[in-house]
């Protein structure tokens, strides 16, 4: 009975034995389950059965018998891989690829076929072929592309951003981001699209891009803000646009930053710095020295800074760097007999001081460029507190004094440039600055005005809605009044209704700096139905465009060095997923946000933000 030609499909099934010791070759039963099966010279059946009923052990049919063991096979430890479990590596890789924006011919690569088949023990693995990725990675794009389209749906108010740049291969395209705030106060921020463009950048041209955008997503008339940077083009196009503009901050800030710095004077000493840095930079025999000298010096071993005009905040990284390693960079000099004129005492100093200036410059910038948090409200306290940074002191240099007087004259002209309606709603909505200290007492009252006409503009369109489908307005109940404290019930007069709405919000406690505005509002979204509305609308809008630039630099600068090799009719879908599938999500009580991502600034800015 152990011979071969007694068994089949690999001794999976025998031939029936009968009383007198003969085989009946017209009945099988099946070794693992005792099932008896007739038998017609033809294991079709029979393989069905395992396929049926024990798919591990007929995970190496092929074609209806099986697949004969190679050596290679043979000598795997594991066995070669099943069809389930190869799909599975496929799939993997997609979203691998996808997700950190690798170059689909990475699939070509032998090194990686090679860990795969170390790591899962089939020796005869073969990567999948590119056609097969790219199907794959298409399938992917859909189904997360249908689960944002979802969440758009039931969005009411959606803010937008959107960015031109270059690729590395001289290609343009237009970079878009959404923004809004679900019904569980839950701020959601992902990309739209990285579309191609081959027209020259003219602000209809531009208009008309981003309105394509938003008719693909179908949320047209859902868009509140509109968000770019400084470029006359697409200023421009906001203009030509339905939707509020509001220009980026950070942007703003660091045009401010390099206007002063071109008027104060400091251009000697950081033309000095420059000429340090590059001494280093342009030599690696050079670099490698200066390493020596810090290891000498008991410091880590790091690279000199280059500002560059528009890399932000890089002027400061400069000269910081610098100030970290002067002892380093003086004894290289000294040992090469270099002609570099180095740092005076005075010198330094003056660069102590622009330091200082410049941090809260660089706090400011990275706090509003934030995109999972809300930060549009942040704007107007944080230019407050860069405004008292700036007052000339008794102390100041002439560079000093300059310096601020500049900033703050060309800040103030970017500050009245922007939607400062729209920015001074959103501060008033968020109870950490409710109280608007940011503001002069003759302003803080207009805002209030203006928050009680968009509650009545809100309440006349619930009318017009219900008029127009025909439903009959809210009953009022006699009993409204008891139910004052605690919601916007109806009254008989309504605008009275409205202000102690207003003025219930108004006595809420001011919240701490370091308490999510997003779960506050959570809390007592049924105390303030139509109020919560309003500020869903306000505050899901970002401070600044930096979200929309973030989408080729998902990964860093791993991602940067990659440009070149992604081909343009994969941007949209390598780099819409990458922002899709690397998106956080919720924590425990619904919010995008925890822990220092929270919209929280630190001791030193709250104390700075908040007085």
């Amino acid at each position: 009975m152990d011979k071969k030609e007694d068994t089949l499909l690999n001794g999976q099934f025998r031939f029936k034995l009968l009383p007198d010791g003969t085989l009946d070759k017209s009945k099988v039963f099946c070794v693992l389950c005792k099932g008896e099966f007739n038998y017609h010279r033809s294991s079709s059946s029979l393989t069905y059965h395992l396929k049926a009923k024990h798919p591990g052990v007929a995970a190496t049919l092929d074609g209806g018998g099986l697949r004969q063991t190679t050596l290679q096979q043979f000598a795997v430890r594991g066995g070669p891989l099943t069809r389930v479990a190869t799909n599975k590596i496929t799939e993997a890789i997609a979203c691998w690829v996808a997700k950190n924006c690798r170059p689909v011919n990475i699939v070509e690569d032998a090194g990686l076929r090679d860990v795969i088949r170390e790591a899962s023990g089939d020796s005869a693995y073969h990567l999948p072929a590119r056609s097969t990725v790219m199907s794959r990675i298409e399938t992917l794009y859909n189904n997360q592309k249908a689960i944002k389209q979802r969440l758009l749906e039931q969005a009411p108010y959606i803010a937008l951003t959107c960015d031109h740049w270059t690729s590395a291969s001289n290609a343009n395209y237009l970079g878009a981001t959404a923004h809004f705030i679900d019904d569980n106060w839950c701020l959601h921020s992902f990309a739209l699209t990285v579309s191609k463009s081959t027209e020259r950048h003219y602000a209809e041209a531009c208009a008309q891009h981003i309105q394509a955008v938003t008719q693909e997503w179908n949320i047209e008339k859902k868009i509140t803000t509109l968000g770019t940077d400084s470029a006359r083009n697409l200023t421009a196009a906001a203009r030509l646009l339905p939707y509020e503009h509001l220009p980026c901050t950070a942007h703003s800030l660091q045009r401010a930053i390099t206007v002063s710095l071109a008027d104060s004077g400091f251009d000697a000493v950081l033309t000095k710095c420059r000429k340090i840095v590059g001494h280093f930079k342009h030599s690696p025999a050079n670099a490698r020295e200066l390493n020596q000298q810090q290891v000498a010096h008991k410091q880590k071993e790091e690279s000199l800074i280059q500002d560059v005009p528009t890399r932000w905040n890089s002027t400061l990284h400069m000269i910081t760097r610098i100030q970290q390693n002067k002892s380093p960079i003086e004894a290289t000099l000294s040992q090469q007999n270099s002609k570099i004129p180095l740092l005076t005492e005075a010198e330094l100093g003056k660069l102590k001081k622009l330091e200082e200036l410049l941090e809260p410059c660089r706090y400011v910038t990275e706090t509003l460029g934030g995109q999972h948090y809300i930060s549009c409200s942040v704007v107007l306290p944080a230019f407050c507190h860069l405004f008292r940074v700036m007052e000339p002191s008794d102390d100041d240099t002439v560079n000093i004094v300059r310096f601020k007087k500049a900033f703050c004259e060309d800040l103030a002209k970017r500050k009245e440039n922007s939607n400062l309606t729209w920015l001074k709603n959103a501060t008033a909505l968020d109870p950490r600055f409710k109280d608007l200290k940011c503001l002069p007492k003759s302003e803080r009252g207009e805002v209030w005005s203006s928050l009680n006409n968009l509650l009545k503009e809100d309440r006349n369109a619930q009318i017009q809605g219900a008029q127009t489908t025909g439903e009959a307005p809210q009953k009022k109940r006699k009993m409204s009044i008891f139910l004052l404290a605690s919601s916007d019930s109806d009254t008989d007069d309504e605008a009275e209704s409205i202000q102690s709405t207003l003025d219930r919000y108004k006595s809420e406690s001011k919240t701490d700096m370091d308490e999510c505005p997003l779960q506050w509002w959570s809390k007592r979204r049924d105390s303030y139905p139509r109020l919560e509305q309003i500020a869903r609308k306000y505050l899901s809008t970002p401070a600044t465009t930096v979200p929309c630039e973030r989408l080729f630099s998902l990964s860093g600068h791993i991602i940067q060095k990659k440009r070149a090799t992604l081909s343009s009719s994969n941007v949209e879908r390598l780099v819409c997923l990458s922002s899709w599938l690397n998106a956080q999500q919720p924590d425990k009580e619904g919010c995008f946000c925890s822990g220092d991502d929270c919209g929280t600034f630190g001791d030193d800015g709250a104390k700075n933000y908040s007085s």
